[in-house]
């Protein structure tokens, strides 16, 4: 990604409902530009969707919680239907550490994520799970500071340049 294609991301993120004109008014080039730069970034999958953000406190689900699980040795697909099973879980990661899985989850209430929590930990294929629960959001999340870093980083050796 150059910073043409940063800047897309970027006005896209800011104006979310912007038409091709709109985005190419907005990065000041041209609207073919903007029209090819967006359908190589889809067809390189870095633009994976245009679906809105959900604010989940507003859309009453205010308990936000990351488990940690540790599973049984095997049970990696097992556990990944279990949790894709459960709609309060938001998405799950394979980790490294003393953990192999670590998911966010959202719930409508303090009972709600215990539900979550004693299902998952009833499934034979968690071995041991533990929890913590979000109080604030400290950072949110973002992918466009370090995608403009890195935009910014010269591409070629020093000599080179």
């Amino acid at each position: 990604m150059d910073a043409l294609d940063v800047a897309l991301v970027e006005a896209l993120r800011a104006h979310p409902r912007a038409g091709d004109l709109e985005l190419s008014r907005l990065t000041k080039v041209a609207r073919a530009t903007v029209q090819s730069r967006l359908a190589k970034m889809e067809s390189a999958g870095i633009i994976t969707g245009y679906g809105p953000d959900v604010d989940l406190v507003a859309a009453g689900h205010p308990v936000l919680a990351f488990a940690t699980l540790e599973i049984a040795q095997g049970a990696l697909e097992a556990v990944a239907d279990e949790l894709e099973s459960l709609p309060n879980v938001l998405d799950a990661y394979v980790t490294s550490g003393s953990a192999d899985v670590v998911c966010k989850i959202a719930a409508t209430s303090h009972e709600d994520l215990q539900a979550t929590l004693l299902h998952i930990s009833k499934s034979g294929s968690v071995v041991r799970s533990t929890s913590v629960i979000v109080l604030s959001e400290l950072v949110h999340p973002r992918v466009l500071p370090m995608l403009a870093r890195d935009a910014e980083a010269p591409k070629r050796a020093p000599a080179y340049r």
